[in-house]
Parts: C-alpha cells; structure tokens; sequence
C-alpha cells in the first residue's frame, strides 16, 4: 500500500530522529529537534557523529524539500513523532494541543478577524508550536506575522524546527513567559495556558491577579499577561480548564475581565476528548475594551457535540454562524 505524505514524512523524521539520539547520547525530543534543524538545512550540522550514521542521515536530507509536501502535512508528520517522544519521557509541562482544539480555535479566530487581512499574533506559552501552526495553516487567506514564548529550550527548540520546515515568519522568546516581555502588543493572543501555581511569587506579587496569600494561579497570571499584551480591541482565545470561574480567586478574575474585557464567549470542547470531567477544557474568547466597541448582546456559549457526531456538530457550528451574522 503507498503511504500518505504524513506518513513518509514521520517516517523521515522519527528514522533519523533515532539516529541522533543514539548518536548523540540525548533524548528522542532533544533529537528530533535537531533533525527538524538538519531537514530545514538540508544537511548534518551535527559534527561529533560516525561517518556512518553521516552518509545515512544526509541521503535522507538531500530527499527533502519543504515544497514537496503542505504545510499541514509537515505539521501531522513532526507533531505525531513529538507525540511519540512525549510518551517516552512524560513530564508535566510537556504536552500538545490537540488537532481538533486548534481547528476550532483556527475558526474562531478567523470569524473573530474577518476584516483584517493581516494579524500579529502572540502565544506566550508556545510549547511545541502546534496550536499556532495550526491557526497559521488555516487562515492562509491572512498574513500572520507571529511571536512565541517558551521557558522550556526543549520545546522551543521543536517550535523553533517546526516554524523553519512549514516556513513560517515566527519570532521566538526563550524565557519566562511572566517576566516582563519586550513585544509589541498583538492583535490576537492565543494560548493552550499551563495549569498549576507559579512558583515565583516576587514576580507575581508585580500582577493584579496576584493569590492574596499562597502561590498565585499560572493561569490566571497568563491571562493578565495576554491581556497587556494586545491591542486595544484586540482579541484573546485561551484554552482553560472548565472550572477557571469557580476557584476561589475565580471574584478576583472576573472582576479583571470586566474592567479590561468584554467577554466574547466560551466554548466548551467536547467531554469525549479529556480523559475525565475534571481534565476538560474550553476556549475562552475575549476582546480588550476599546473606545467605541461594546459587549456583545449576548455572549457566544456553546458546548461543542462529540465530533464523531457529525448532525450535532453540524447544528452547534450553525447556531455559531447566526451568532456571528447577529453579533458581528
């Protein structure tokens, strides 16, 4: 049977992705980082390994070229082999959007900036870059200029590979994404945001969502941050926990949504994709107040069907168009 693009090419990455890792001591992300690199350059770039594994490993670069295969074939390929080394070292911060969650952030975000041809866009907590990817993949009828920030130099470096082989214009920022960050404000600000408490309380002692005692909520920080960091006007899309206004510092947050947000919507992504009630997420859509722009009427809540049942899909995505045509 012929494979599919998707498939050749996690093949291409996850062979010599090996190689590398076996050559060079190092973990299977740390080397899938660099073959990424070596794909883009289209040659070795690694001089500590055998002759050998050299010959072997630039047949298969001098075979590549980004031009060959889509974008979002490029994309599936390099996130199933991150996905296979995420299984082999599991550590707390390391995990990906899924597919089906950027597809619907990618629409919402085109809905949302309709008018605007082209967009600068900010995700403070890039991770590996998929989510962004995905939206840039999609909205190919906008010029999307992009900013990513990532404390981990693992997953930067995979979004720092993965950027080069989709040829995406993306500017990266290795350092924590709550420290003051010297970007110009955005016009859309996505982020899939890191759930937990933030170890640094001098910094967050710096934010109006500060725990009044205790380690502040990460979250919560990084919703602050994105806010400070779009346009007046501008729009934000996170990806929350279900619970995000039901915690204790829930009041302190909603209080600073309605003085500096008009709050768009929440989606709540399908409960099939979590692996229980606890662990589900939704998309949290808001817009920073401007001079001129209102609330919406009334905000868009939907909860998203199974995405195996295409009739309720189609109904909920429906009931999502008249919400524009009403509101936008």
């Amino acid at each position: 049977m012929k494979s599919t693009p998707v498939e050749q090419l996690f093949y291409e990455f996850d062979e010599t992705a090996q190689i590398l890792q076996s050559e060079l001591s190092c973990t299977y992300l740390d080397a899938l980082g660099e073959t990424g690199e070596n794909f883009f350059q289209g040659k070795v770039l690694q001089d500590e390994i055998s002759e050998v594994s050299k010959k072997r490993l630039a047949k298969h670069y001098a075979d590549f070229s980004p031009e060959k295969y889509e974008k979002e074939a490029i994309r599936k390929a390099y996130q199933l082999a991150i996905l296979k080394g995420m299984q082999q070292s599991v550590q707390p911060n390391h995990h990906m959007t899924p597919d089906a969650v950027g597809m619907f952030v990618s629409y919402l975000v085109g809905k949302f900036t309709k008018d605007q041809k082209e967009i600068v866009m900010l995700d403070p907590a890039i991770g590996t870059g998929n989510l962004l990817f995905a939206i840039m993949n999609q909205l190919t009828d906008k010029n999307i200029a992009s900013y990513g920030v990532e404390i981990d130099e693992t997953l930067i470096r995979l979004a720092y590979a993965g950027a080069n082989l989709q040829e995406h214009p993306l500017e990266f920022f290795n350092q924590d994404s709550l420290e003051p960050l010297f970007i110009d404000p955005s016009d859309v600000v996505v982020s899939d945001l890191p759930i937990g408490y933030y170890p640094n309380d001098v910094r967050a002692a710096e934010y109006e969502l500060k725990a009044d005692k205790g380690h502040s909520y990460a979250h919560h920080l990084f919703i602050e941050q994105g806010v400070k960091h779009v346009k007046d006007g501008g729009h934000l899309f996170f990806i929350v926990p279900n619970n995000l206004f039901v915690s204790e510092e829930a009041p302190k947050l909603n209080d600073f949504l309605k003085k500096h947000t008009h709050i768009q919507g929440m989606v709540q992504l399908p409960l099939s994709m979590f692996k229980n009630e606890s662990a589900a997420k939704s998309i949290l859509i808001l817009q920073k107040k401007k001079e001129g722009i209102e609330a919406p009427k009334k905000a868009l809540l939907v909860q998203l069907p199974k995405l195996s049942d295409f009739e309720a899909t189609r109904s909920v995505m429906q009931q999502m168009d008249d919400w524009f045509k009403e509101e936008k």
